[in-house]
C-alpha cells in the first residue's frame, strides 16, 4: 500500500459551521424548546454534508454476504441458517430487515461478496464474488492479500457509483461474526473473549469450543498486524468490500450508518487507512450481543436506538432512518412564515452549487 501524506476523507471539523448550526437550532429552540438527543445528532448531520442544511436523496441499505472457512470447525449461525439461506429470505422480502426498509423507502441491495453457493440473477443481488468463501483462518490466512485489495477495490467501486449519499452497511454469513470479533481484536489488542461471548446465558460448552477455535487462528497469526495483512490473516469477504465502499462514501462526505460486527470491524480497517472516516459514521445495532457491546465501545460510540431485538444486521438501522430523517429536518425544513435562511454561512463555499467534477482521492493511490 502506497504511503500518502495527505487524507483519503476530509475530517468534518468546521468551528464557523459548528457555530452557525448550534445559533439556528438555538433560534428553533426558543420557538419549539429543546429536542434533546436530535440537536447534536442534527449538528453533525450539517458538518458531514457541510452544510446549514442538510439533505438526503435516494437511501439505499446495502447487506453483504459471504462464507467463512472458519464455519467448518463448528461456528454455527445464530438464527441456524446457512449463508445463501439468509440472503434467499432477504431477497424474498421474508424478514423484518425488508419489511421495515421498504416502510422507510430505504432501497435494499445484497452483495454477494464471497458466498459459498451461487445464487440465481435477482435484480437486488449485486455479484461482486472475489472467491467461493474463505480458507479457515485456523490452518492459513482466510485470504491472500491479493483477494483482499480486490474486495477493497470491489468496494470503491460500489461507493463510487452510489445513487445517493446515505447508505446503511451490514454484514451476513456463517462465522461473519467471529471472523469480524477477530479482525477487531487484533487491531484493538483486544482479548477476542470480549467481542464474541454473546451474554451471561450462553452455553458454556459452546463458548470453550468457540474460543478454542479462535485462539488458535489467532496464534497462527500472532505476527501479523498491519491492517491489510489482519483482513487477509481472519477477515471476511464481506469485510474487505465494506471497507472500499466506506472509504469511498466518506470522500464524497455521504453518511454511513454501520450496524453489526462485521461493518464495525469494516469501519475499524477503513479508520487506519484514513481516520477521519469515522466522522462520516453513525451507529445502529440489531441484537443484543454482549460482544458488540464492546465493539461500540472501541469507537467510544453508543446506538442511535436501544430496542432490544435479535434480528438481522441492518434491522436496527431500518429503524433509525427516521430518527435521522427527523434530525435532518430540524436544519432543513422551516415553518410557514419563518425565513429560510443560507445554506451555508458567510465565508464558506456552498456543497450544492455546481463544480466541476474532481478526480477520485483514491485511484492508485491506495495500492
Amino acid at each position: 500500500m502506497a504511503s500518502s501524506n495527505r487524507s483519503l476523507v476530509t475530517p468534518t471539523s468546521n468551528p464557523l459551521l459548528e457555530k452557525a448550526l448550534r445559533e439556528k437550532l438555538q433560534r428553533r429552540n426558543e420557538v419549539g424548546g429543546s429536542l434533546g438527543e436530535l440537536e447534536p445528532l442534527a449538528i453533525r448531520l450539517g458538518l458531514m454534508q457541510n452544510s446549514l442544511k442538510p439533505r438526503f436523496q435516494h437511501p439505499q441499505l446495502l447487506v453483504f454476504a459471504a462464507d467463512h472457512g472458519i464455519a467448518v470447525d463448528g461456528i454455527r449461525d445464530a438464527h441456524g441458517r446457512a449463508t445463501h439461506e439468509t440472503v434467499r429470505m432477504l431477497l424474498a422480502n421474508q424478514l423484518p430487515l425488508t419489511v421495515f426498509a421498504r416502510a422507510q423507502q430505504l432501497e435494499v441491495t445484497v452483495v454477494d461478496c464471497g458466498m459459498a453457493e451461487k445464487l440465481p440473477p435477482h435484480d437486488r443481488l449485486l455479484m461482486r464474488k472475489i472467491t467461493h468463501g474463505t480458507r479457515n483462518a485456523r490452518v492459513a490466512s482466510a485470504m491472500t492479500l491479493q483477494q483482499a485489495h480486490a474486495g477493497m477495490r470491489a468496494g470503491m467501486e460500489i461507493g463510487d457509483k452510489l445513487r445517493g449519499n446515505c447508505t446503511v452497511l451490514a454484514g451476513v454469513g456463517v462465522g461473519s461474526h467471529e471472523s469480524a470479533a477477530m479482525v477487531l481484536a487484533r487491531m484493538t489488542n483486544t482479548p477476542v473473549r470480549d467481542l464474541v461471548v454473546s451474554g451471561p446465558e450462553m452455553n458454556k460448552d459452546e463458548l470453550t469450543h468457540l474460543l478454542t477455535v479462535l485462539e488458535a487462528a489467532h496464534a497462527r497469526h500472532r505476527d501479523v498486524t498491519e491492517p491489510i495483512e489482519v483482513l487477509a490473516a481472519f477477515g471476511g469477504y464481506e469485510v474487505a468490500v465494506m471497507v472500499g465502499v466506506m472509504l469511498m462514501a466518506a470522500s464524497k462526505r455521504h453518511l454511513l450508518m454501520v450496524d453489526g460486527m462485521p461493518a464495525c470491524a469494516a469501519l475499524m480497517l477503513a479508520a487506519r487507512i484514513a481516520q477521519p472516516v469515522t466522522d462520516y459514521c453513525l451507529f445502529c445495532r440489531s441484537h443484543s450481543h454482549l460482544g458488540l457491546d464492546q465493539a461500540l465501545n472501541l469507537f467510544r460510540a453508543s446506538a442511535l436506538l436501544e430496542l432490544g431485538m435479535e434480528s438481522t444486521d441492518g434491522t436496527g438501522a431500518t429503524l433509525a432512518w427516521p430518527m435521522v430523517k427527523s434530525a435532518a429536518a430540524l436544519l432543513t425544513e422551516v415553518a410557514d412564515g419563518e425565513d429560510p435562511g443560507p445554506s451555508v454561512p458567510d465565508g464558506l463555499d456552498d456543497p450544492f452549487s455546481p463544480a466541476e467534477p474532481e478526480p477520485s482521492p483514491f485511484g492508485d493511490a491506495l495500492y
